[in-house]
């Protein structure tokens, strides 16, 4: 993890987001994503396909990108995954091999209805020794960092929308949690 995050080729970090929920549900989201995409995907959002492994890992193959992977440290707090393969950024770009760790920092504030406000944000790393990448990193400048930014802030809505639908909606819970697809 060390490497990665010492000599990132891009770090973003996302603002703070706020919302209301059960703690246990949101913990349980982070812990299945590929439950939560299946929750989005029956909500009509066309989510990406997110595959467990029988390992503890998880995968996520698109448009010649895959990656895979894992939570490797969690405490009351936050988690740290590490991530490895190699993603297709852009139409005109080459696939490159990346490594990359997210760091998702939560808190809670316990409210007298039950649920909590949960305040989470994330810190993601992202290194790759292609040269074309880099060099596109570079050129891109500010761009580049803008675009981390805003895909750490999807990873947040990620798991932080689903929560508050169930949250909001509780009767629904089942349905779109549920393993079978509609």
């Amino acid at each position: 993890l060390g490497p990665v995050m010492k000599d990132a080729t891009i770090r973003a970090v996302c603002p703070p987001e706020e919302f209301i929920a059960h703690a246990d549900m949101y913990k349980w989201l982070l812990d299945h994503p590929d439950r939560t995409a299946a929750a989005w995907r029956k909500l009509g959002v066309d989510a990406i396909q997110i595959k467990p492994m029988k390992d503890g890992r998880f995968t996520w193959k698109e448009d010649g990108s895959e990656l895979v992977w894992q939570s490797v440290a969690q405490g009351p707090n936050g988690r740290v995954w590490y991530a490895e393969g190699h993603v297709k950024p852009g139409f005109l770009l080459p696939t490159c091999p990346v490594k990359a760790v997210a760091v998702l920092y939560h808190d809670e504030k316990a409210r007298t209805t039950g649920d909590v406000l949960i305040r989470h944000q994330v810190e993601i790393y992202l290194k790759t020794d292609s040269k074309a990448a880099s060099l596109a990193t570079k050129i891109l400048g500010e761009s580049a960092a803008k675009m981390a930014e805003q895909g750490s802030e999807q990873l947040l809505m990620f798991f932080s929308g689903i929560a508050k639908y169930a949250h909001d909606k509780p009767e629904k819970l089942r349905e779109v949690l549920s393993e079978k697809s509609r």
